[in-house]
């Protein structure tokens, strides 16, 4: 059974979905651009077996807060701010693509916090070929101020992530989606070349490994963080 939540962190509100035994090993999933907690629903039930899984809407997504400020730092200060209003000393953590980013980004602030760490499709913080961004039509499950003031963050990084891959301590699994994906696996790679104590595992699916292919993903999430 998955619950529903809120908590005030940082000034703001934040919903996150929890499954899973009390007091089990926590584990925290934080979804790509444009995406709530509810993305993980094709694999959050099997992680949540025998572990307390927490997915949670950043700001700007699903049920979370709207605000006037966005950045990809400012996630990484809710995620930890979470952490600490839910009482969690240390976690393992997912992260997809743009939430790939916000994990490497709280695992090289604060790696005592992290125990785990899966980048699912995530790129290095190196700069890209910028692309303007078009609003999809319709009603949006995210606020489209939050993709103008992140996007430009995530084309051009700022240049500390990069160096401060190497203050990761965690043991890192990077997975790349294989030649569909439209992340370079060099940009995958990377992560590996500068996290200290990483590998990266082909799972051909695409860049949604998670949904696209759910037993590949957990055939290879799931050993990792039971290491």
């Amino acid at each position: 059974m998955t619950e529903r939540h809120t908590l005030t962190v940082n000034g703001i509100e934040l919903a996150y979905r929890a499954a899973g035994p009390e007091g089990a090993e926590p584990l925290l999933l934080l979804a790509a651009l444009g995406e709530s907690s509810e993305d993980w629903a094709p694999v959050r039930d099997e992680l949540a077996r025998e572990r307390r899984v927490y997915a949670l809407d950043l700001r700007g997504h699903g049920g979370s807060a709207r605000t006037a400020q966005y950045s990809l730092e400012l996630m990484r200060d809710d995620v930890l701010g979470l952490l600490d209003a839910l009482g969690l000393g240390r976690v393992d953590l997912i992260g997809h693509s743009m939430g790939g980013v916000v994990a490497y980004l709280v695992a090289q602030r604060q790696p005592h916090r992290i125990g785990r760490l899966v980048l699912e499709d995530a790129p290095a913080p190196l700069p890209r070929e910028a692309v303007p961004p078009v609003r999809p039509a319709g009603d949006l499950d995210f606020d489209w101020a939050m993709v103008l003031a992140v996007r430009p963050q995530l084309d051009r990084p700022d240049p500390s992530w990069l160096t401060g891959l190497a203050r990761i301590t965690s043991p890192t699994l990077a997975l790349w989606g294989g030649p569909t994906s439209h992340i370079p696996r060099s940009a995958v790679a990377e992560l590996t070349d500068r996290i200290p104590d990483a590998r990266t595992l082909t799972v051909p699916a695409g860049h949604l490994i998670h949904t696209t292919a759910p037993a590949e993903f957990l055939a290879a999430v799931e050993p990792f963080l039971a290491a």
